[in-house]
């Protein structure tokens, strides 16, 4: 961790989560972020390239690490009952609403998926407009960088990228999985397809903070930014 963030943290391991002693309300700057990390999760912060997973945003709590107009994980200990399960539990003391992919009974791997998401995998869910979140990341090579996106929307919608405080991606529109052919009418949130955000932003080296704007409609589950670099 940086020197910035050592002097404004201490860290304890209870319950396997990392858990900071953090400063008042601040604006993200670049390596200013607090990591998320736990006993599953000990590669913080993420790293560039790779995967950028949504919901191993930052610490802080609202107006820090994120703003949403919720004030419950809705996802966490609510969809999934608190029973002392790691995925059923995680994050589930934050408002930003969190849940992870299921293969029984075709919920995520349902024949309306346009890729097959990984079991287990956690996401970023009930997602309104105007909600923002910050994950810290290390770039570890400067260059050009495609990003793609894991994701589910059963109405469309448009997201933008802030990296260390500047506009990465101004606005991207965010194409709709729903499906005319599905039978089951809340498994249209849960169509699963990867899409190109950006097919070219350029980095450089270091640690930064990737700021996730909701711009408009919402009900997105965001999964994972994947960083890549331009051939």
């Amino acid at each position: 961790m940086t020197a910035v963030v050592a002097g404004i943290r201490r860290l304890m391991l209870g319950a396997g989560v990392l858990v900071a002693a953090l400063p008042g309300p601040r604006v993200a700057a670049a390596g200013a972020g607090i990591p998320y990390g736990d006993a599953r999760h000990t590669a913080a912060p993420q790293a560039i390239p790779g995967l950028v997973q949504c919901a191993y945003y930052d610490l802080g709590g609202e107006g820090v690490a994120y703003h949403t107009v919720d004030t419950v994980n809705h996802g966490s200990g609510r969809l999934n009952p608190a029973d002392g399960t790691y995925l059923n539990e995680f994050r589930k003391g934050e408002a930003i609403g969190t849940s992870y992919t299921k293969f029984h009974t075709v919920i995520d791997n349902s024949p309306y998926d346009l890729v097959t998401p990984p079991e287990n995998q956690l996401y970023v869910g009930w997602t309104t407009p105007g909600e923002w979140f910050n994950i810290s990341v290390d770039v570890k090579e400067a260059g050009t960088y495609e990003v793609g996106l894991l994701y589910t929307s059963n109405r469309g919608g448009r997201i933008a990228l802030d990296l260390g405080g500047n506009s990465l991606v101004q606005a991207c529109d965010i194409v709709s999985t729903w499906s005319a052919a599905e039978t089951v009418p809340w498994r249209q949130w849960h169509h699963w397809n990867r899409m190109m955000v950006a097919p070219s932003v350029k980095l450089q080296k270091g640690l930064s903070v990737l700021t996730v704007h909701i711009v408009t409609q919402g009900n997105m589950n965001l999964a994972y930014f994947d960083f890549r670099p331009r051939a």
